[in-house]
């Protein structure tokens, strides 16, 4: 087993070989809601939560840094790119996509894996071609040093009228298993059937689903036990979390569904 392997076994539960993970990145790409108050307070009851990882980025990683070094506690994972999620920011500016943090940072900055973006069909001339390049280009560089990449494909470009379209996440699925993605990060598309087409033809990697914009909790965990039902390995959710009154107990219901009476 190498260190890429090594590092990847310890964000999913040794019982259930499965990961609940918290995505808490989103101040990077995104307008936070009034109300959140210190983001590092919020993290830490994240932590408390006891998921399996906290997706997070590099300013977060670093102010934080304290609420990971104990042992069973979650495993960071650094996102290490950007890109324009902010509807208002993509209608002024349009879209990009920019790599900020190198392979070596993010293990110096104590990360287990990183994450990065695979953003399906921009009208940005070139956008797509680009992000395809640098990828891959760092996903061959973190394996020198043994640090595992999740890449997270998606349909958020703006030729998209359906991101959940199956057959278009399908194709992207694979670009990301082809560039050697260790694990993927994608959006379930709303049927168990679909999914599991979707999971098998990336081969032997793992698939977590993404949770999206805020919803009802019903909804949220109906959602999720499809996902799981569907073969993938885990859940990455991030405003469904932290962004509810009950967030211990939405916690504790998604960490349920992914472990099932094993944890």
């Amino acid at each position: 087993m190498t260190g890429k392997n090594i590092r990847l076994s310890r964000i999913f539960d040794s019982k259930t070989n499965r990961s609940f993970i918290v995505a808490f990145d989103h101040g990077q790409s995104l307008p936070i809601p009034d109300g959140l108050g210190n983001p590092v307070d919020l993290l830490e009851r994240i932590v408390a939560g006891n998921p399996e990882g906290i997706l997070l980025n590099r300013g977060m990683l670093e102010q934080g840094a304290h609420l990971f070094g104990r042992r069973g506690g979650p495993e960071p994972i650094l996102r290490v790119d950007w890109t324009t999620l902010d509807p208002n920011m993509k209608k002024e500016m349009g879209e990009a996509y920019r790599v900020l943090t190198t392979p070596q940072e993010a293990l110096e900055l104590g990360a287990t894996a990183v994450c990065m973006y695979l953003i399906g069909r921009p009208a940005a001339d070139g956008m797509f071609y680009d992000n395809v390049q640098e990828v891959a280009h760092f996903i061959a560089e973190a394996h020198q040093i043994g640090l595992p990449v999740i890449v997270e494909a998606t349909l958020w470009g703006m030729r998209n009228e359906d991101q959940k379209d199956p057959k278009l996440l399908r194709q992207m699925c694979r670009i990301a298993a082809e560039i050697g993605a260790d694990a993927i990060k994608t959006e379930y598309v709303g049927d168990v059937e679909a999914e599991r087409t979707l999971i098998e033809e990336v081969g032997n990697i793992p698939v977590l689903t993404l949770g999206g914009s805020a919803a009802d909790r019903s909804e949220v965990s109906r959602l999720a036990g499809e996902a799981i039902e569907s073969g993938a390995r885990g859940l990455i959710y991030g405003r469904n979390v932290w962004q509810v009154e009950d967030m211990a107990g939405v916690m504790k219901e998604l960490s349920a569904i992914v472990h099932g009476d094993a944890k």
